[in-house]
């Protein structure tokens, strides 16, 4: 990444939840290679030591904070922790998300309803709290949400979750009017189905899979790697004068035919 690259993140300070593996892993790498110091988070603190080692071998600057973002106080440690190590933070990718229930609905268990809000919603609009006083301090920032198409359409099986991605759309927008006069983007990447440890009940299933590929443009499911780009986008001066918006990267499986 050259210095009058319009993508350079060179003294850029960026959190990643959920970055130990899958799109996550794949945007921490990204923005690393571009020049930024990341915090990579995760439940995992295997995985975290793990992925945080790999980075600093590969030369970038890196430390690595276990982090359920379900925990407000865990949320807090990870916002600080970033800053005393690594600076106050300039760009915060919001990916960490669960999915534990599989089926209509109608018959959703409400405390498992009300998990996925928590940990899929709350948290999201926690960290933007917590980073933004350092955002506004400096007039600039950006922050971004990674949802999913499942946030576009409707589902008989995977309904909480839709409805959980959403809300994130929408908060990106709602965020993106509030902060915005303080120079802070805030937008949301909604990716279609990814080869991840998390869909992989998805993509596993040729049932499923075999038809959603004939049915993409593209012939292809997506690669962790096909989300990263767009992330360095929106956190770079590339993406300064975008914000609220949702950036749909999915093969093409939306396109109306």
């Amino acid at each position: 990444m050259t210095a009058n690259s319009p993508f350079d993140l060179a003294g850029k300070t960026a959190i990643v939840t959920g970055s130990t593996k899958g799109i996550g892993r794949a945007i921490a790498v990204a923005l690393a290679r571009a020049g930024a110091k990341v915090a990579v988070s995760s439940r995992d603190a295997g995985r975290v030591g793990e992925t945080a080692q790999a980075l600093t071998d590969a030369g970038h600057t890196v430390i690595g904070v276990p982090c359920n973002v379900g925990r407000k106080d865990e949320l807090q440690n990870l916002v600080d922790r970033t800053k005393s190590e690594l600076g106050p933070v300039d760009i915060l990718v919001c990916n960490a998300a669960i999915n534990p229930y599989y089926g209509p609905a109608m018959e959703i268990p409400d405390d498992v309803f009300a998990k996925v809000m928590h940990t899929n919603i709350q948290a999201q609009l926690w960290l933007a709290q917590m980073v933004a006083p350092d955002m506004k301090a400096r007039k600039d920032g950006a922050i971004v949400l990674i949802s999913s198409i499942g946030g576009l359409r409707g589902s008989d099986v995977i309904g909480a979750y839709n409805i959980s991605k959403a809300a994130d759309i929408q908060l990106a927008k709602n965020l993106a009017v509030e902060l915005g006069p303080d120079n802070i983007r805030v937008n949301a990447i909604a990716p279609g189905l990814v080869k991840t440890d998390f869909a992989r009940a998805l993509w596993e299933n040729p049932e499923f899979a075999e038809p959603r590929i004939a049915a993409t443009p593209l012939r292809r499911l997506g690669d962790p790697e096909d989300i990263a780009g767009a992330v360095v986008f929106l956190a770079s001066q590339a993406g300064r004068w975008m914000t609220g918006q949702t950036i749909v990267i999915d093969g093409g499986a939306t396109v109306p035919v």
